[in-house]
């Protein structure tokens, strides 16, 4: 039994966090007690208490005394002064990354896109929704605006294989930005996206940039309220 002990903390432990990754032990699932996970895997308890140490560290599970042991709620964070990538946001949790073009209209600025975007009344440009998950839960909705006048590729590119975020980074270069930060209740069409009540707290993120050509992009990001935070590092200003 010592002997096997090292493989079988290492199977043990790969099992658990395969199942947490893949979303099939979503937040707060409860996992099996430790008596019972040894049972399972006909070894020591002690074996089974170094893996549950081992995945409380990582902040995969959440230990409760007289409880039990918890799938812990992903808290990302985004830098507020950078342009991130979902996708890397996503896998700094450890979750597995996917996302999916719920629409894409190319169409002439309305009075909105005009307001958001900064462009002339007639301006051409592409609108955007995509859902991104991690795992199996949602992690934010995003609704992009693209000026086709100044980044006119971005109509012929294949957005539902290649988040627009990724490409308008590998593609584009830009020059300013502009993040804009506010809390809303999810109205009932955000929820049913996000998977979540209506009326929940939600976080709202929204960018623009522009490079020398102009403005280039605005989007807007909705994220769960309870599973994001914003992180901001800054020096003193100048005396």
């Amino acid at each position: 039994m010592i002997g096997r002990d090292p493989t079988l903390h290492q199977r043990i432990l790969s099992d658990i966090e395969g199942k947490i990754v893949s979303g099939e032990w979503p937040p707060g699932h409860r996992l099996p007690f430790e008596v019972d996970l040894a049972a399972q895997y006909d070894c020591s308890r002690m074996t089974v208490n170094k893996v549950m140490t081992q995945l409380a560290k990582s902040g995969l599970i959440e230990r409760r005394k007289k409880s039990g042991s918890f799938v812990t709620q992903p808290q990302a964070q985004s830098a507020v002064l950078e342009i991130n990538d979902i996708e890397a946001e996503v896998r700094s949790l450890n979750l597995a990354y996917s996302f999916a073009l719920k629409r894409s209209e190319t169409r002439k600025a309305t009075a909105a896109d005009v307001r958001l975007l900064e462009v002339s009344p007639g301006t051409r440009v592409l609108s955007m929704t995509c859902v991104h998950f991690a795992g199996t839960r949602q992690f934010c909705v995003e609704e992009r605006l693209i000026n086709l006048a100044n980044v006119p590729e971005a109509e012929t590119a294949d957005f539902a294989s290649l988040p627009p975020g990724q490409w308008l980074i590998r593609q584009v270069p830009w020059s300013t930005a502009e993040h804009r930060i506010r809390a809303v209740s999810a109205p009932a069409d955000m929820a049913s996206m996000l998977g979540i009540s209506k009326g929940t707290a939600c976080l709202v993120v929204e960018r623009r940039t522009w490079s020398g050509l102009g403005p280039i992009t605005q989007v807007r990001f909705t994220y769960p309220g309870d599973t994001h935070a914003l992180v901001a590092r800054f020096t003193p200003a100048s005396q």
